[in-house]
């Protein structure tokens, strides 16, 4: 009986409030604020707040609650084990191994090469002195790497 009557002054407050705010021209806002404040007596025209004033005092329903805490105690351990573990040694080693092989291995290897550069010469440019044959080098990489993802 009480928690119905609060609920319907949840109810009416929140309709004044909706009603306020849809005088400041704010009419989304205080259609939202509506809809939230039918919720409480939609709630007790359809029983859900007797059952739930029932349910809060009821001992055996307490005791529900307990066992369905206990199952989901007892299923996050299990996840968590099982997470920790893994499903076999083989699969973990196998993902650990396509973890640690680098995405493109090339790509830290320098496209010009070590030898492309005389070493008493100073560097005034990244372009070496025979654009041909270099040219050909730089965009080998680039196709590489563009035919290993598939463009």
């Amino acid at each position: 009986m009480i928690a119905e009557t609060v609920c319907a002054a949840v109810s009416a407050a929140g309709l004044g409030l909706a009603a306020i705010t849809a005088y400041r021209k704010r009419f989304l806002r205080a259609t939202r604020i509506a809809a939230y404040a039918l919720v409480p007596i939609g709630l007790v025209m359809t029983g859900v707040v007797e059952w739930a004033a029932d349910t809060a005092f009821s001992p055996t329903a307490w005791a529900g609650f307990g066992v369905l805490g206990a199952a989901w105690f007892l299923f996050m351990t299990t996840r968590a084990v099982e997470r920790r573990r893994g499903d076999t040694g083989k699969d973990r080693k196998a993902a650990k191994a396509s973890r640690s092989e680098a995405i493109a291995p090339a790509a830290s290897a320098p496209s010009l090469g070590g030898s492309a550069r005389p070493a008493g010469r100073p560097t005034t440019g990244s372009r070496p002195t025979s654009p041909g044959a270099s040219a050909a080098d730089d965009f080998s990489d680039i196709e590489a790497i563009l035919k290993k993802h598939g463009i």
